[in-house]
C-alpha cells in the first residue's frame, strides 16, 4: 500500500484565472479521480493548512491519499503531469510505502 501527500499553494497563474476558469478546469480533473476511486485508491483527506501549526509547511492546502500499488500512485501522477497542475500550483509531495511505527523506529536507530 502507497501513501502520497500532497503540500500546494496557487500560484499568481491560478490566481489570474477567472473563477469560471478555474471551475472548468477542476471539473477536468473530476472524471480522472472518479476512475481512480473506482480502481481503490482512496482520499485520506484534503484540507487547509491550519496556519497556528508548530513547525507549519509553507503551504495553504494538503491531500492524503492511499494507493493500492505503485503502479496506480504512478498513473496519479501522469494525470496531474498531464493536467498541467504545476503551471497552477506550487506543490511538494511526500510518498512512499505504508508500514509501522516500529520499522520506522528500527530505520531511524540504525541510519
Amino acid at each position: 500500500m502507497e501513501c502520497f501527500i500532497e503540500l500546494w499553494s496557487a500560484r499568481d497563474a491560478w490566481k489570474q484565472l477567472s473563477h469560471k476558469e478555474r471551475a472548468l478546469y477542476l471539473e477536468q480533473l473530476e472524471p480522472h479521480i472518479q476512475a481512480l476511486l473506482e480502481k481503490g485508491v482512496e482520499i485520506i483527506g484534503w484540507g487547509v493548512n491550519d496556519v497556528a501549526t508548530t513547525h507549519r509547511a509553507n503551504f495553504d492546502f494538503y491531500a492524503v491519499w492511499k494507493f493500492p500499488t505503485l503502479d496506480m500512485k504512478k498513473e496519479f501522477e501522469a494525470v496531474v503531469m498531464e493536467a498541467n497542475w504545476y503551471n497552477y500550483f506550487h506543490q511538494e509531495n511526500v510518498s512512499g510505502e505504508l508500514t509501522t511505527p516500529g520499522e520506522i523506529i528500527g530505520k531511524l536507530i540504525v541510519m
